[in-house]
């Protein structure tokens, strides 16, 4: 004989209750892991337009690998070097927008909007700001087989050999060739200028005598400097750095208007959302607070941004610097080879 089971309404209601909050649980929990899921499943790649060994790759390479101990995720640093790191810039400017690749760029790129007529990506329209990974200032070294020990004697050697002296750089636009030209501007000397795919190749015929000089990113040269194989003159920044307080700046050495500072930022191919660029702003600025980086940009010669570092802060700062060396470019001349 077949029973009838009724249930009663007290039942249904506890058992309906008990399954909305089953789901509700479901939903919250899928919201926060939702929350916490910055960075896509796949590896996620950090372009960097220089060869290896230049100061944009060691930061890259820093930032990537304090981000594999946070987040458990994997980060690669792939060097696109060309062009004054354009090749780099435009392979991201035109990849996917699901967060797997990111553009490391410097101040070369915001040169290079006005240094170059015919570029492929608009640093403005075709990335996106993320975030500021540091800066560092420039050093004018020399090779110490010249008869040159301080700025001035530089300028006085400039002067009598005009033409003679050169200046290499990791490539036209960059940092490193653009404070080579506003020293021009100012000294009104002739120095010429030898670009190269790179800091590191760069300083590879700077230690072997084939150019005079470089205006390089500090981090890049301080060991040899250190060692006595390159003699510093002097550093690019208003004011001495830390990292190398007994070495002078430009503007004390005679030149009083001369400053420049590198920055190095990471950026997102264009038509990115919102949400994921503000989400990886903040995994950025959780790594650059930790003390790990720090101890590893301290010792690179390295500074972490100041404060605040949000997605609008650094979007109106590339602008700013767009802005100023397009006056430098004008200025000086300097067209990209």
């Amino acid at each position: 004989m077949n029973k009838i089971i009724f249930i009663s309404s007290r039942n249904q209601h506890a058992a309906l209750l008990m399954l909305l909050m089953i789901l509700f649980s479901l939903s919250l929990f899928k919201q926060q892991a939702q929350a916490q899921q910055v960075w896509p499943q796949q590896p996620v790649t950090f372009v960097v337009g220089y060869a290896p060994g230049g100061t944009t790759d060691i930061i890259a390479r820093i930032v990537a690998s304090t981000l594999n101990v946070q987040t458990g995720q994997t980060f690669i640093v792939e060097n696109k070097a060309g062009a004054s790191s354009n090749i780099g810039a435009e392979n991201v400017a035109s990849a996917a927008t699901n967060g797997t690749r990111f553009y490391v760029g410097s101040t070369a790129n915001a040169i290079n909007k006005s240094l170059y007529k015919n570029l492929n990506y608009d640093i403005e329209k075709d990335l996106m700001a993320v975030a500021m990974l540091g800066t560092v200032p420039n050093m004018l070294v020399v090779n110490p087989g010249l008869p040159i020990k301080t700025v001035a004697d530089y300028i006085d050697y400039a002067k009598k050999h005009p033409g003679k002296l050169t200046c290499a750089s990791s490539g036209a636009g960059s940092a490193i060739h653009m404070s080579c030209e506003l020293f021009k501007i100012q000294t009104h000397t002739d120095i010429l200028h030898v670009p190269y795919k790179g800091s590191n190749p760069a300083l590879t015929d700077l230690l072997g005598g084939q150019v005079n000089s470089i205006f390089d990113n500090m981090p890049s040269v301080l060991q040899q400097v250190r060692a006595g194989k390159l003699r510093a003159l002097g550093v690019t920044t208003a004011t001495r750095s830390d990292f190398a307080p007994d070495i002078p700046t430009l503007a004390e050495s005679g030149l009083p208007e001369f400053s420049v500072q590198a920055w190095f930022g990471l950026f997102a191919p264009a038509g990115t959302s919102q949400q994921l660029i503000q989400q990886v702003n903040a995994a950025i600025q959780k790594a650059l607070s930790s003390e790990e980086l720090k101890k590893n940009f301290n010792q690179a010669g390295v500074a972490t941004p100041e404060l605040p570092n949000s997605v609008a802060t650094f979007n109106k700062f590339v602008g700013q610097e767009v802005s100023k060396w397009a006056d430098v470019v004008k200025q000086s001349g300097a067209q990209a080879q």
